[in-house]
């Protein structure tokens, strides 16, 4: 058969391992594929030494490539908004398929990328772009498709997870950690995305969008980072029987759908709880399969080149076909819902409160009194030992579930007691049933 001609825009990490992986196994893919595919034009604005492009027709303007007649899909790995956003558009309206890595686009302007591929009846296809190597696009939009997601939740930022997994091991701080993960190229000289939660907010976007049939509504999200979890916090948490994971957490709830990135403390018995360093992981819980879970890298040249690749075959297999480009969320445009996505204040679940309090007779009575007050109850709570060198102590306390709004009543009150130092840490918890 015809061979199908892809077009590579960006040579950097994930190109370059889209590049080498296709031409290393081109025959075990053409023989899934059914046609050879094959790599006809390049867009980089230099050269990587990882690739040995040979005679391939390689362009300093990317957008030679996307007006190249010869190619089929345009597979775009340069990262970023304004650039990426043109290039793809250009591509899409030169009748070029879609391939893409770039989750921040994808969450932020994919409703206005898919009406464009609709409008054009043109693929844009981007497993890569959540969870790097796991399928879990895949997964979500067709080996579920018959199931009704009640959840998911998510370890999607591999760089936050070797922070906490090597706080926890090793009891260091945050900022300890984060040189040591930006040395070893986990994290970026501007770690901001990874360790804030915006990384791992664009992915749950799109995997919520899936499994629930929304519109993609980024700035509807609630994000928090992990920076001001401490050493303390984890092994507080140990003993209470939870690890502290930083979740992507999307839930249906019956007035709407949470979508929360937050850290959080998960039941030490839980898989979930145990995925460690730079990993990532997704439990589905869906009516009728119940939990699934993938656990995989989520970044690398390779392993997100896999993902890349399968988007590239899925899509050589579907060019002859008379059937229309199918939906990219999964649902067609006119079937979303316009299901309110939940405020964090709206939200329910237990919180793990660590209170800095001068270690005075009546302070712990105090803080009771207000959570009972606002009818929040206590499921564990313990005093530690007071520090000599201020002569403050720690007050750990995990309550039973209870709206945020509620909580934050709490702690205003809490945090104006004259022996409580301020903030309180507040982390949320999720038992994942």
């Amino acid at each position: 058969m015809k061979p199908v001609k892809v077009g590579i825009c960006g040579l950097g990490t994930v190109g370059s391992g889209t590049f080498n992986v296709l031409t290393r196994n081109a025959e075990s893919i053409a023989a899934r594929t059914g046609r050879p595919i094959i790599i006809e034009h390049i867009g980089a604005r230099r050269d990587n030494p990882a690739c040995n492009t040979g005679s391939t027709k390689v362009s300093r303007d990317i957008f030679d490539v996307a007006r190249d007649p010869e190619v089929d899909i345009l597979v775009e790995t340069i990262g970023g908004y304004d650039v990426a956003k043109e290039l793809i558009l250009t591509a899409i309206e030169n009748g070029k398929h879609i391939v893409t890595a770039n989750k921040a686009l994808i969450a932020e302007h994919g409703n206005e990328i898919f009406q464009a591929a609709h409008d054009k009846n043109v693929i844009v296809a981007y497993e890569a772009a959540v969870a790097g190597g796991i399928p879990v696009i895949k997964c979500l939009r067709e080996g579920l498709s018959g199931n009704s997601v009640n959840w998911l939740a998510g370890i999607i930022n591999g760089t936050g997870n070797f922070i906490l997994t090597e706080m926890g091991d090793k009891n260091r701080p945050f900022e300890d950690v984060l040189k040591e993960a930006q040395e070893l190229g986990y994290a970026e000289a501007d770690p901001t995305f990874d360790v804030e939660g915006i990384d791992a907010c664009h992915k749950l976007t799109i995997m919520a969008s899936i499994a629930f049939g929304i519109p993609l509504q980024f700035n509807k999200a609630y994000t928090e980072g992990i920076s001001k979890v401490t050493p303390a916090d984890i092994q507080y948490a140990e003993e209470l029987g939870y690890r502290i994971k930083h979740l992507g957490i999307a839930r249906q709830a019956d007035n709407g759908v949470e979508l929360r990135v937050h850290p959080t403390l998960i039941p030490a018995s839980r898989p979930m709880a145990n995925i460690n360093g730079v990993l990532n992981a997704v439990v589905i819980n869906a009516d009728a399969v119940g939990e699934t879970m993938q656990v995989g890298p989520g970044a690398g040249a390779e392993p997100t080149a896999s993902s890349v690749i399968a988007d590239i075959v899925d899509i050589a297999r579907a060019i002859n076909a008379p059937a229309t480009a199918p939906q990219p969320l999964g649902f067609g445009s006119s079937s979303l819902k316009d299901t309110q996505v939940l405020s964090i204040d709206e939200t329910h679940s237990p919180v793990y409160l660590r209170i800095h309090a001068d270690d005075h007779p009546g302070v712990m009575n105090a803080i009771t009194r207000i959570l009972s007050d606002k009818g929040i109850n206590i499921d564990a709570m313990t005093q530690k030992a007071a520090r000599e060198s201020d002569g403050f102590a720690d007050i750990v306390i995990l309550t039973q579930s209870t709206q945020e709004a509620v909580v934050n009543q709490a702690l205003t009150a809490i945090e104006s007691l004259d022996d409580v130092q301020t903030p309180v840490t507040r982390i949320r918890v999720e038992t994942m049933a």
